[in-house]
């Protein structure tokens, strides 16, 4: 479900790092590739190419993407909440094997957040400890307050197996001033 992430298990050598990676919103293009690098985690509930494009016209200005000589290599989709439009829900975050371990996810994260939100949402998994890792390291370096509770549990999905999902609330992040 939302917030699930990839990145911290492939290193590249220390001379090769994602400094030339550009960010930026993502466009109709990019949908294949979203649902590519989502696909190819195999740990990411994965949507359908359709939702992917969709989420690439209707929610650009809230998501991001990452290019590395023209070619998508990471992805977070997010949405501003309806009922609290100064919240950044994080969707999905992904980043493709080879450009794994040098930070990308998180500089996308800092991307989305010099957006202007005042709060930044994600749910978790309690065994997703990269996610955890990741948002707990964003809100320190912010310093802001992240506090956990409960959201969704188990049965709340149709197929059995699937872990609760924790909400991580960050804010207010010192961007949105």
């Amino acid at each position: 479900m939302a917030a699930q992430y990839l990145e911290s298990t492939t290193r590249r050598p220390d001379n090769e790092t994602n400094v030339d990676v550009q960010l930026q919103e993502p466009s109709l293009a990019d949908g294949p590739d979203l649902w590519r690098i989502a696909r190819d985690s195999r740990v990411l509930d994965v949507n359908s190419p359709y939702s992917y494009t969709l989420w690439c016209r209707d929610f650009a200005g809230t998501s991001v993407v990452a290019h590395d000589g023209g070619a998508a290599c990471g992805f977070i989709t997010g949405y501003a909440r309806p009922s609290r439009p100064d919240t950044l829900f994080v969707w999905q975050v992904a980043v493709d094997e080879a450009h794994r371990g040098q930070g990308l996810a998180r500089r996308m994260l800092d991307w989305l957040a010099a957006r202007g939100h005042r709060f930044m949402e994600a749910t978790v998994t309690p065994g997703n400890t990269a996610s955890t890792a990741m948002f707990e390291s964003f809100a320190r370096d912010q310093g802001c307050e992240l506090s956990r509770s409960p959201l969704f549990g188990a049965e709340h999905f149709p197929e059995g197996g699937h872990e609760p999902e924790v909400l991580f609330r960050i804010g207010p992040l010192s961007t949105a001033d």
